[in-house]
């Protein structure tokens, strides 16, 4: 059984990653649909997303990392990438989304 959930998750892991890659390939190699603000952010960030997702997920490590200890600088440094990585995703994909929307409607 346990072979069975590792496929799974590996699958799902796979189909994230396709998307999102393929959000930001129609993000870099388009124009944008969403206000230009947004695209410009979200072409800056999209990389780091990416790059600050694979430490997390190598070090296997809380998204969060929020202690009691921490100071206001701590606590910044680890909220910010996350608030950036998430409206970063809602971003590429929405404009994917109303990419592949737009070419389907126009078809």
């Amino acid at each position: 059984m346990p072979s069975k959930n590792k496929g799974l998750i590996l699958f799902q892991r796979v189909l994230v990653w396709t998307i999102y890659f393929f959000s930001g390939f129609i993000l870099y190699s388009n124009r944008g649909i969403l206000p230009s603000l947004l695209i410009t952010f979200s072409r800056i960030i999209y990389p780091l997303s990416i790059f600050w997702l694979q430490i997390r997920i190598k070090k296997r490590t809380k998204f969060l990392p929020i202690d009691s200890k921490m100071t206001t600088s701590q606590l910044w440094f680890n909220l910010l990438p996350v608030i950036a990585s998430i409206f970063t995703v809602i971003f590429s994909l929405t404009n994917a989304f109303l990419y592949i929307l737009g070419k389907l409607i126009n078809s």
